[in-house]
C-alpha cells in the first residue's frame, strides 16, 4: 500500500485535542455502568479531631430506611466503594456534618450524596428541602437520574430540575423535595422568581466543583446561592482534583467541614512489558503496527495519536486496509463519544483510535495492547509522563498482563529515554520487520 501523499499532507498539528472539563466528567457518567477500583489512599481531615472515624464496609451498618436500601440494591451497589466507606458515615451524622470531598468519576460519589440527600427528606413536607447544583444541564440530568433510580421506592419524594428549558411560572408553588440545577437557573428561581423557600433547605450539594470554577460566573453564582442557605443546612462539595483554586473556593464556600482527599496509591507497571520500535517516519510506524496486528492474536488495542488529524489519518489508513477500527476524537459530541466507548467494550469494534480524551477512566477488560503511535507530550514538548501512566494503564486492567508498544522517531528517542528514567522501568527495542521475535512476545 502506498500512502506516502497522504503521510506526507497529514502533518502533525501543534494543538493537541482538547476537550472541556465539563464534557470529560459527564463522558465518565455515561459510561462508567458500574464502580471503578480506586488506586488511592482516603486521608480525612477532620473538623473536631476528637470525634471517633467511622466508615463501613455493608451498607446495612448505616441504618438506611428499608426503601432507600431496596434502591440502591436494585442499582446494583452490592458493597460500598472506598470514598462511600468514609465519607458516608460523615454525611449522615447527627447532627449534620459539612464536607469537602475529592473523588475520581466513578468511584459512587453521586450515589453517596443522593444517599445523604434521600435520608435527610421528610417526604410528608411537600417543598424544596435538598439543592444540588451542577455546572452544566447534562451533567444535572445525569444526578437527577440517579436520585430517581435510587429514590425509585421513595414513593412521595420528588425531583424538580431548575434548567435551562424548564420554565416555571412565576408565583408556582415547587412541591418537590430535591431540586436539582445549574447555577444561572436556580439563581432565577432564588432571587428573581422567589420560588425557593432557601431558609427551608436541609441540604446543599455542589457537585463538580472543578467543572463549576473553570466555567465564568459559575463560582460567583454559586457562593449567592450558598449565603442565602441557613446556618443548619449542611453543605457537601465534591471535586476530581483539589488543585489550589478549587481548595480555595471549597473553602470560601463550606464552613467548618470535614475534609477528604486522595492520595494516589504507588503505580507500579510489573503486568505491563514495554516495547519500542525506531520508525523513520510515519509510513514505516504503520507497516511496524500491521506487523504487530498480524503477529500477536490481539484481544482489543488502543492506539493514542497526539493529535486529532494522526488520529483521522490512521484510522482512515487501517480501515483502507481492511481493518476495523473505531475512531474516539474531540470532535464528535459527547453522546457520540460514549456510544464508541460503549460499543468497543461491548467488543463489537476490536481496535480503539483515539487522542488523549481516551486516555483516563476506560477501563475494558478485553483491552490487551496498547500502542502509541505518537509518545504523548506537554506543551513545551517534554515527555507527559502522566499521560503515558494512564495511556499504557488502559492495558493489563484487573490485574491481566498487557502490552505497551511505542513507536518512536530517532529525534524523539531522548522523549522515550525520559520515561524509561522517570518510571524507572525498562523498554525493550524491537526490529518490526523480525516477525518471530513479535510472536514469541505473544507466549
Amino acid at each position: 500500500m502506498n500512502n506516502n501523499v497522504a503521510m506526507n499532507s497529514c502533518k502533525e498539528e501543534e494543538q493537541e485535542d482538547r476537550v472541556p472539563l465539563a464534557e470529560t466528567s459527564l463522558l465518565n457518567k455515561l459510561i462508567q455502568s458500574s464502580l471503578v477500583e480506586s488506586h488511592h489512599h482516603v486521608e480525612i481531615l477532620q473538623r473536631d479531631p476528637r470525634s471517633p472515624l467511622f466508615s463501613v464496609k455493608v451498607f446495612e451498618e448505616l441504618h438506611l430506611k428499608k426503601e432507600l436500601l431496596q434502591g440502591i440494591y436494585t442499582m446494583g451497589f452490592n458493597r460500598p466503594s472506598k470514598i462511600q466507606e468514609t465519607a458516608l458515615p460523615m454525611m449522615l451524622a447527627d447532627p449534620p456534618q459539612n464536607l469537602i470531598a475529592q473523588s475520581q468519576s466513578g468511584t459512587g460519589k453521586t450515589a453517596a450524596f443522593v444517599l445523604a440527600m434521600l435520608s435527610r427528606v421528610h417526604p410528608e413536607g411537600r417543598f424544596p428541602q435538598c439543592l444540588c447544583l451542577s455546572p452544566t444541564y447534562e451533567l444535572a440530568m445525569q444526578t437527577g437520574h440517579v436520585v430517581e433510580k435510587m429514590g425509585r421506592f421513595c414513593v412521595h419524594v420528588k425531583v424538580a430540575y431548575a434548567v435551562r428549558g424548564n420554565r416555571i411560572p412565576r408565583g408556582t408553588v415547587i412541591e418537590e423535595q430535591i431540586i436539582i440545577g445549574t447555577p444561572g437557573t436556580v439563581l432565577d428561581w432564588c432571587f428573581k422568581m422567589k420560588l425557593l423557600d432557601m431558609n427551608k433547605m436541609q441540604v446543599f450539594v455542589l457537585d463538580e466543583a472543578d467543572v463549576m470554577i473553570d466555567k465564568q460566573n459559575f463560582s460567583d453564582q454559586s457562593v449567592r446561592i450558598q449565603r442565602a442557605l441557613p446556618p443548619t443546612c449542611q453543605m457537601l462539595l465534591f471535586s476530581a482534583t483539589f488543585a489550589e483554586p478549587v481548595l480555595q473556593f471549597a473553602q470560601q464556600i463550606i464552613p467548618d467541614p470535614n475534609i477528604i482527599t486522595l492520595r494516589r496509591e504507588e503505580l507500579t507497571l510489573h503486568n505491563l512489558r514495554q516495547y519500542y520500535f525506531e520508525c523513520e517516519n510515519n509510513e514505516a510506524k504503520y507497516k511496524a503496527l500491521c506487523n504487530v496486528y498480524g503477529s500477536i492474536t490481539i484481544g482489543q488495542a488502543i492506539i493514542f495519536c497526539q493529535t486529532r488529524k494522526n488520529a483521522k489519518w490512521l484510522s482512515w489508513a487501517m480501515s483502507s486496509d481492511g481493518h476495523q477500527v473505531a475512531l474516539l476524537s474531540g470532535e464528535l459530541t459527547v453522546e457520540e463519544r460514549a456510544e464508541v466507548i460503549q460499543k468497543f467494550r461491548d467488543g463489537k469494534d476490536k481496535v480503539l483510535i483515539t487522542t488523549n480524551v481516551c486516555a483516563r477512566g476506560i477501563d475494558v477488560m478485553q483491552v490487551t495492547i496498547v500502542v502509541n503511535f505518537s509518545l504523548p507530550t506537554n506543551m513545551d514538548h517534554f515527555a507527559d509522563f502522566e499521560t503515558y501512566l494512564h495511556r499504557i494503564g488502559r492495558a493489563g486492567r484487573f490485574g491481566k498482563k498487557g502490552l505497551a508498544f511505542n513507536m518512536v522517531e530517532k529525534h524523539n528517542l531522548p522523549l522515550l529515554l525520559a520515561i524509561q528514567d522517570y518510571f524507572k522501568t525498562t523498554i525493550k527495542r524491537l526490529d518490526p520487520e523480525d516477525m518471530e521475535a513479535l510472536e514469541k512476545i505473544a507466549e
